[in-house]
């Protein structure tokens, strides 16, 4: 008798061990996951030091030793308790130094074209989040807002356009002057007139061999009537370039930038994330904003002070 209760356990108790018996199988997978996701952090931490995949560009990483997003990444190392390493990259090696995987856009898709050796843990340079790019790295919470821009010459004849109420209407305008004119762009960045239809403008579009950098003083330089810049670079090159240069609009929706990391990095993209916010509640993010862009509050207003 003393058996056959055993076995014949209560129905309620039954289903109460059957779920706890699930409930342990679907965890597992998931225990699993995110152990392997803590290596990410724990690696950096074994070694001791941050790699901060990055390219010289406008203000983020200024060639100089300096910048928003070297300040940034040099902070987020010391919260971290590890040192800092600075590894330069350009546009078209950073994404495989970061993930050993050489890609190349097609549109909003990326394809795989080779392998190579990993050199850095995270990209940091004003990398704008756009379609392709995600399906290649991980991105952390935006740390700048961005637009793509039409420039011109401030002695071109074409005027900067009306702001209407409608930022699809301000870029139908903005690409309306473009018929039958030069422009200049960059392959494989944000910049790219692919990614914005261009190609249907009328435009003579030449792609740019240069850095992003040199794209506001090749304008500058007559080599196009018109170059597309994004609000950092555009940002610089008028305060440094005062009356010189001038935006005729937009040609795309807002954007976001933000630092790349590996994907399945994930506990050392969500330090990253508790370090930014913690840099955001307590004002020293935007004082770091300010001090490379002091002019992004005057189109961006809401960036400042905004805590996510």
């Amino acid at each position: 008798m003393k058996s056959l209760m055993t076995w014949h356990q209560p129905q309620s108790v039954r289903r109460g061990l059957g779920a706890a018996l699930l409930l342990l199988m679907m965890m597992m997978p998931w225990t699993l996951l995110f152990a392997a996701a803590d290596d990410s952090l724990a690696a950096v931490k074994e070694r001791g030091v941050l790699r901060h995949l990055g390219i010289p560009y406008a203000n983020f990483v200024t060639g100089a030793g300096d910048g928003m997003d070297v300040e940034l990444m040099q902070g987020f190392a010391e919260w971290l308790g590890v040192d800092y390493e600075y590894v330069k990259t350009d546009w078209s090696s950073a994404i495989g130094d970061l993930t050993g995987k050489k890609v190349r856009s097609n549109g909003d898709d990326v394809e795989v074209i080779g392998k190579v050796p990993i050199k850095g843990d995270v990209i940091a340079n004003g990398m704008t989040v756009i379609p392709w790019r995600q399906k290649a790295v991980a991105f952390a919470r935006p740390t700048f807002p961005t637009q793509v821009w039409l420039m011109s010459r401030a002695d071109s004849p074409v005027s900067p356009i009306r702001p209407t109420n409608s930022l699809a209407r301000d870029i139908v305008k903005t690409k309306s002057v473009l018929h039958g004119k030069t422009l200049l762009g960059k392959v494989n960045t944000c910049l790219d007139p692919s990614l914005y239809d261009m190609e249907r403008t009328g435009a003579h579009i030449s792609l740019f061999d240069g850095t992003l950098n040199e794209l506001a003083p090749a304008l500058l330089a007559d080599e196009s009537e018109f170059t597309l810049l994004d609000v950092p670079d555009a940002l610089v090159a008028l305060q440094k370039w005062p009356g010189d240069i001038k935006v005729i609009g937009p040609v795309s929706e807002p954007q976001d930038m933000a630092p790349a990391f590996r994907p399945g990095d994930d506990a050392l993209r969500e330090s990253f994330n508790t370090y930014l916010a913690e840099l955001k509640a307590d004002g020293r993010f935007d004082a770091l904003a300010l001090k490379y862009y002091p002019f992004v509050a005057d189109y961006f207003p809401d960036f400042i002070n905004a805590k996510e």
